[in-house]
């Protein structure tokens, strides 16, 4: 496991730069439409909790206008095709993320965790994880709740924990191999 620690960061980097190399026209066509479909840049910058409880700013495609606060229509399309998250390449690129750990959550949740959940915070955030595939539409389910604020505290954010600290305690080549197979698999 330490072996693979030291190298985990160094084959992120190597995989994220040959995806930002192949897919560079790919992402600058979407960042030129949401920037049209958006009014605005076309990007999204978010503070996100990170390694060690760090925030950094995350990037996504926006999805959101700006002024009238709602989805635009490619903004849609984007969400649920996770594609509004391919910019957190370039979080990789900075060593804010990796390509698999615990989904980058907002200040107040796993900056505030206590006791043993706390050392999900040794990890960085990634663009997928087993529970990020597991919640793939999170959005929805919470839509659907009557209180949706707490069924994440109360049900949705301790599963994730739960499911973090696996991962933590079995991290290696193979199972982040398996977890960004599942990922891919996802989309079709």
């Amino acid at each position: 496991m330490q072996s693979y620690l030291f190298w985990k960061p160094k084959i992120d980097f190597v995989v994220s730069l040959i995806a930002v190399a192949v897919l560079w026209p790919f992402l600058l066509g979407i960042l030129l439409l949401a920037a049209a479909d958006t009014s605005s840049s076309g990007l999204f910058v978010q503070k996100r909790v990170g390694q060690h409880g760090r925030l950094f700013d995350i990037y996504k495609f926006r999805t959101i206008h700006p002024v009238s606060q709602r989805i635009s229509g490619l903004g849609r399309f984007l969400r649920r095709s996770k594609l509004d998250e391919l910019p957190q390449l370039f979080n990789i690129l900075r060593g804010d993320m990796s390509l698999v750990g615990p989904r980058p959550d907002l200040p107040g949740y796993y900056d505030r965790l206590e006791g043993n959940s706390r050392r999900i915070l040794q990890l960085k955030p990634g663009l997928t994880s087993d529970a990020g595939i597991l919640y793939r539409n999170e959005e929805q389910l919470l839509s659907a709740q009557e209180d949706p604020e707490s069924f994440n505290d109360h049900v949705l954010f301790p599963d994730k924990v739960k499911r973090n600290l696996e991962y933590l305690d079995s991290i290696s080549l193979s199972n982040d191999f398996r977890i960004i197979i599942r990922t891919l698999v996802s989309f079709f």
